[in-house]
Order: C-alpha cells, then structure tokens, then sequence
C-alpha cells in the first residue's frame, strides 16, 4: 500500500509539473506576426503622356504659322525607362494655303523619336538629346510639298540647353535649300515663387542657297504652373526676318515682333 500511495504520489506530482511547464510555456510564448504587407508593384517602365494647348499664335522658330491668328495644338508621347522615346505632334496652320490658295493643308502633323539620357563629368550631370523629326502637311498639292526631316542633336546642363537641328531634305519646300541647319539655346530656370518658370530662348536658322531667308528669332516670357495639368504661358516673340522673303500675301511678315500666350494641359 504505502508503494502504491508513493506511486500514485508521483503521478499527481508528474502531472502537476506537466501542468505547470505548459502554463508556464504558453505564456512564454510571443504572439502571433501580423501578416506581412504586400510588396508593392514595381514601376512600370513605360511612361504615355498627352497634351492639348490653344495658343494665340502658332510661332516655329520665331514665324507665325497660322497668319497671327490663334491654333489648336495637341500631341501623344512614350517613353521608355532606358531613355527611348517616340511622339507625335500635331497643329492647326494656315501658312501654307496663305502662300498658294490653290493649296488645301490646315494641319500640320510632326513624327519623332529618339533617345535622351544623362552623363557625368567630374561630378557635373549634363543630359543630352538625339533623334529625328518628320514635318507632315497632309493636303492637295499642284506642285511642292514642304515635307521636311530633320536630325537634331542636344546637350544641356541644369536650365540651359544647346540644340543643333539639321535637315536631310529641302527646308519646308523652299527650292535649293538642302541641309539648312537651326541652333536653338533656351533657358527653362524656375524662379521658386509662385511656381513660376523663366523662358528665354534664342535660335538662328541657316537656310541654304536661299538670299535673305536666313533669320535670328528670339523668346522672353515666363510659364506658370497652374496645377492639376494645367500651365499658364506669356511671352514676347521676335525675329529679323526680312520682309523681301517672309512677307505672305496677307502682306504681313510673319516674323514680326509680338506678344503671345499659350494655356496648356497635360494628360
């Protein structure tokens, strides 16, 4: 008996401890992880852009193309992360017709594509910019189509970009001007006051074997961030065109001086 009541003692006391390890073990235990947070998506690559303006004067390097008065302008671009890039532009015009009424063209359409990226030197970041660009003038012709193609090439550091454009082609139809060339320099610099952005810009087209056609132009103005898409532009427009080659026959030069506006969105 006095086994059998050891026996037994041991097994309440074996118990007990059992008992008492796992009372013991749970409250030790952590509580459970909360569940983990998705990853999230990586960035896509590809990046669609549009946009949409109305502006009081369609100016091309300084020249009304729409007889001073104002155009519709809209466009679609894609890029890629690796710096490739393609678009299309495209603008109400009236040029064209102005200079030969036979003519039917109110649309000017551009195609480009081209690549953009950035470089170091000595721990100064430039970018740089080179393509092609395709002017299209859909329309009846009974002659000269001023269809265009140009190369262009670019290097900027900070707000300052130097652009070279040269074209393969007779320049907007104009007889014996194969591989007339443009330089365009701009300054984009934001003003850090209500989000405003200084424009200036100036260019001279070289337009070969052709008197009196070659021209300065200039640009002074200032674009204003709007928000949701929206912006704001207003600047004064100049160039020296000579009137002997670049008055239309609304007897107009459409590189005279002018005050100018644009109000954009962008998608």
């Amino acid at each position: 008996m006095k086994k059998l009541a050891l026996a037994v003692s041991a097994v309440v006391l074996t118990s007990a401890a059992a008992g008492a390890l796992a009372q013991s073990t749970d409250a030790a235990a952590p509580a459970a992880a909360p569940a983990a947070t998705p990853a999230a998506e990586p960035a896509s690559p590809h990046t669609f852009t549009a946009n949409v303006s109305v502006v009081s004067d369609y100016r091309y390097r300084g020249l009304s193309q729409g007889n001073r008065r104002p155009a519709i302008q809209g466009g679609f671009d894609y890029a890629h992360e690796s710096g490739f890039y393609i678009g299309n532009w495209n603008s109400s015009i009236s040029w064209i017709s102005d200079a030969d009424k036979s003519v039917s063209a109110p649309i000017e359409m551009d195609f480009y594509g081209g690549y953009k990226n950035t470089f170091k030197v000595n721990e100064l970041e430039f970018n740089y910019d080179v393509g092609a660009l395709q002017y299209f003038y859909p329309g009846g012709y009974t002659s000269t189509r001023p269809y265009t193609t140009e190369l262009y090439a670019g290097i900027g550091y900070g707000p300052v970009f130097l652009k070279y454009s040269q074209a393969l082609t007779n320049l907007f139809g104009i007889p014996e001007s194969k591989y007339s060339n443009y330089v365009d320099l701009s300054v984009n610099w934001p003003l850090n006051i209500w989000d405003l952005t200084l424009n200036a810009h100036v260019g001279y087209q070289t337009v070969q074997h052709v008197s009196g056609a070659s021209y300065l132009d200039w640009k002074l103005g200032l674009t204003k961030d709007l928000g949701k898409g929206f912006s704001l532009a207003l600047a004064y427009i100049g160039t020296n065109a000579k009137d002997s080659f670049y008055t239309n026959s609304y007897n107009h030069n459409v590189g005279n001086n002018t005050a100018w506006a644009s109000l954009t969105k962008t998608f």
